[in-house]
């Protein structure tokens, strides 16, 4: 009789260890956990189940429909008791939305597992419910899906025209001898296939960016110099366009210490929009040297952008509504590009338009290592 007492209580020892290494166990997870019972009471849960359920209280005794608040995708709601009840095997899912009373909500990882809640065979049937909050992961998600059909969509038009084009050229070529509808055709193809190379280039550096693999490299840039590269390289394409094409260096800058890559394609992504979305007047850079650096300034005689447009105008893939910019190619990728490289270099950019009357992107780019 003694050893079965001593047995007993040798017995009950063991089952208060393992029970304290386990509840130390799970508080260690990040993951938070709630066990309970068949009647959907809490009979155990963690410090990062009460962070995600947003309570200070322990939820020990609670009916579980009081403490998780469910939706789905759909943002219909979910009877988070029959939903566990009806688990006979363990599943997961992560399409739920875990709602607070504030109205706010989070994407919610949800692992649902039948089990013995005591320590042995013996033990009460109960659930065991694992959560995570997965609403960043859900965010890259949606924004790699959007991207995947952003780019697929913008990358099937111009090759489609380049290859029509192409086609045409090459069977005037053969059938007509017409050198001029033939140069028509190829003009046309080259301009799609230069739209493509400069959204790989958008799309190699945004990459890089992403990932942190850009690098600054300081050097000396002659700003006149570059004021003129700028000028050789679109001056042509304004003229084709009807627009005169400016540039001016205001008192007589020479220097600026930045990195020069990063510089020119900040400039030159504001110079494409300017010519892209200014149908009759100019475009004009100036430069001008200020205290630590120099601004740069962009302006056109454009369709100009509205108020809403210009907080969104640097997101990712954001295109504005006017049929006006519709009617030209782009990723919305070109000014969220340019800001990942002006914050690299440390530059600051200002916006001014309005609509049918223009707009003026003012860079002040500064000297690094100043």
């Amino acid at each position: 009789m003694v050893k079965g007492i001593l047995a007993r209580a040798a017995s009950a020892k063991q089952a208060k260890i393992d029970h304290e290494r386990l509840t130390s166990l799970i508080n260690s997870m990040a993951d938070g956990v709630l066990a309970v019972d068949k009647t959907m009471k809490v009979v155990l849960s963690n410090g990062a189940a009460l962070n995600i359920l947003d309570v200070n209280n322990t939820l020990k005794g609670r009916k579980l429909s009081g403490v998780v608040n469910l939706e789905d995708k759909n943002k219909q709601k979910i009877d988070v008791e029959e939903l566990v009840t009806g688990t006979s095997t363990s599943t997961a899912t992560r399409d739920l939305l875990l709602k607070y009373d504030d109205g706010s909500s989070i994407n919610l990882y949800l692992s649902i597992a039948p089990v013995h809640l005591g320590y042995g065979g013996a033990g009460q049937q109960g659930y065991v419910l694992l959560m995570r909050d997965i609403t960043h992961e859900k965010s890259l998600e949606e924004e790699r899906d959007e991207f995947i059909s952003v780019v697929s969509h913008e990358l099937r038009t111009p090759i489609a025209i380049a290859e029509g084009d192409i086609s045409n050229a090459q069977f005037l070529a053969d059938k007509t001898g017409d050198i001029e509808q033939v140069r028509s055709a190829l003009k046309e193809a080259h301009s799609q296939i230069m739209f493509l190379a400069d959204m790989i280039n958008d799309l190699s550096t945004l990459s890089r960016a992403e990932r942190g693999k850009l690098t600054v490299d300081v050097e000396q840039i002659d700003v006149a110099g570059l004021l003129q590269e700028l000028k050789t390289a679109y001056a042509p394409q304004a003229r084709d366009r009807n627009l005169e094409f400016r540039t001016e260096l205001i008192d007589g800058v020479k220097v600026l210490h930045s990195t020069t890559l990063y510089v020119r394609e900040i400039l030159q992504n504001f110079v494409t929009n300017a010519l892209k979305y200014t149908q009759k007047g100019e475009v004009a850079i100036t430069a001008q040297g200020v205290p630590k650096g120099v601004r740069f300034v962009v302006e056109d005689t454009g369709i100009g952008i509205s108020k809403g447009d210009q907080e969104k105008l640097f997101d990712k893939f954001f295109r504005s509504e006017d049929f006006r910019t519709r009617q030209t190619n782009g990723t919305g990728l070109g000014l969220y590009v340019t800001m990942k490289l002006a914050r690299l270099i440390h530059a600051e950019i200002d916006v001014e338009s309005e609509l049918n009357k223009g707009s003026r992107f003012s860079i002040f780019i500064p000297n690094l290592g100043d």
